[in-house]
């Protein structure tokens, strides 16, 4: 119980806050029982990115519509202004931390898509969006944004609005996936927004204080596929990725010159009032992982036919665990249009392997050296099949 604590606080707080917004929204919007409207409210949180100390945008609007295939000049959008627009560093919002964009009164009804809309450089303002490299904290640099998200970054997702009733959604902006470095040294942004649950349900921990200088990133996966990461408190070593929808996780700890720490299989449970987080391990016992040779994989990717459109590729490097679960280790990309290369630094030493099982702490993690350098790079690319190359940089 004194783990939970925090949470439980944050937790009841939340509902308090909820309930007496509903209240004002009810008042507001009722004198009569036929009120059609309720009331939208968006947030917007992060997961971090390593080698920047700041990724920023400037949002302008939030925009709703009841269609999913709505151009942005058509009638029917609710728009939520910010005036002004609002820069926002996204590594900021980490560990559970919430931006409020604002809120609007919607009809009540059925609604499938958003957009948010970012203010875009100009001559006036050529810094709206940036990135601060961590290896140049005292230069900040234009983040190229595409003219082609002018009417908004579109966001399929179904929510009903209920007369009197308010709606609280979380736009996850994943600022390690949506930096893109270019061969020419500029950064291009491609947004990866997840819209996430409100409630501060998923994975806490702790790792080691003597790993914390080494670039710790831990995530949870589904089937290999990252579902959101973050990085630990630099102090004390405790992470929390937060905001998971109910479901089994796997998950991966990684760390430059340190073998992999994988746990499987930890559940997160729907918000109740005594368990919000699922605890993975405490600062007691914080998780350890053995020092190891870092060795690179290296390589080009390349689209046949080469596409006009279709100018960033992702490579993952993934490993299997026999009789296990397969997760991806580290993940990077490569600008088709200036060679496609790509470079990842692996562990060679065994990763460590352990099952969330009942929960019991501390949970024990187990070298697996019969996997220990073997990585598949797997390479991806919109509009385009997926490939895979087997690599052992034992």
């Amino acid at each position: 119980m004194r783990k939970h604590k925090k949470y439980i606080t944050l937790w009841f707080i939340a509902l308090l806050i909820v309930s007496l917004s509903g209240c004002g929204s009810s008042s507001s919007n009722s004198g009569s029982s036929g009120s059609k409207n309720g009331i939208l409210s968006v947030s917007l949180t992060d997961a971090p990115a390593s080698g920047f100390d700041a990724v920023n945008v400037t949002v302008s609007e939030v925009r709703v519509h009841k269609s999913a295939t709505a151009s942005g000049n058509a009638a029917g959008w609710s728009d939520i202004t910010l005036n002004p627009p609002q820069k926002i560093n996204l590594l900021d919002l980490t560990n559970g931390v919430l931006e409020s964009l604002g809120q609007t009164s919607l009809p009540a009804g059925h609604y499938t898509q958003l957009r948010l809309v970012l203010s875009m450089n100009t001559g006036t303002n050529p810094l709206a969006n940036s990135v601060v490299l961590s290896s140049d904290p005292n230069t900040e640099r234009p983040l190229i944004t595409p003219s082609a998200m002018q009417s908004g970054i579109k966001l399929i997702h179904e929510f009903d609005v209920a007369p009197g009733q308010r709606v609280d959604l979380v736009l996850d902006f994943d600022a390690l996936k949506s930096i893109v470095s270019l061969g020419n040294g500029g950064y291009l942004l491609k947004p990866v927004i997840h819209i996430v649950p409100t409630a501060l349900t998923g994975i806490d921990g702790f790792v080691d204080t003597s790993l914390l200088g080494d670039n710790v990133m831990v995530s949870s996966e589904v089937s290999g596929t990252v579902v959101r990461s973050t990085v630990p408190d630099p102090q004390t070593g405790e992470f929390i990725i937060d905001h998971l929808a109910p479901g089994s996780y796997d998950l991966v700890i990684t760390a430059d010159g340190h073998a992999t720490a994988v746990i499987a299989g930890v559940p997160v449970s729907a918000a109740t009032s005594t368990a919000l987080m699922t605890m993975v391990s405490t600062s007691a016992e914080p998780i350890s992982m053995p020092t190891s040779t870092m060795h690179n994989i290296s390589g080009t990717v390349m689209t046949s036919p080469t596409s006009s459109t279709t100018t960033i590729a992702s490579v993952a490097s993934l490993q299997t665990f026999t009789g296990g679960p397969t997760v991806t280790v580290k993940s990077t990309t490569a600008d088709l249009t200036s060679g496609g290369t790509y470079t990842i630094a692996l562990p060679v030493a065994a990763p460590l392997l352990g099952q969330y099982g009942t929960g019991t702490l501390p949970i024990a993690l187990t070298p697996q050296p019969d996997v220990a350098g073997k990585y598949t790079a797997e390479a991806s690319a919109d509009g385009y099949q997926s490939q895979s190359v087997e690599v052992d940089i034992s």
